[in-house]
């Protein structure tokens, strides 16, 4: 899968987190940050709300405040100040 491939539009923030990515060097640090990436966008995209169906969750909008889209936002902030702090 390395050799394959994608070729789509992007807006500039998509451009700048693949670019991003892509900068890191070979490494198991990088194996790290994919692997957390993979793991953060999974956990965002499909926070287990007990009302989910298969068309989606109930909820109108993200900013919704049921428990699981709570954790999520708490997981978020969580990490961003720990990227923060001194």
């Amino acid at each position: 899968m390395a050799n394959e491939t994608t070729t789509i539009a992007l807006t500039n923030k998509e451009w700048q987190l693949v670019a991003a990515l892509r900068d890191l060097p070979e490494s198991p640090l990088k194996e790290l940050t994919e692997r957390a990436i993979d793991q953060l966008l999974e956990l965002a995209r499909q926070p287990g709300c007990y009302e989910m169906q298969a068309d989606g969750v109930p909820c109108v909008t993200p900013t919704a405040d049921c428990a699981e889209c709570v954790k999520v936002k708490r997981v978020l902030a969580a990490l961003q100040r720990s990227i923060d702090e001194p």
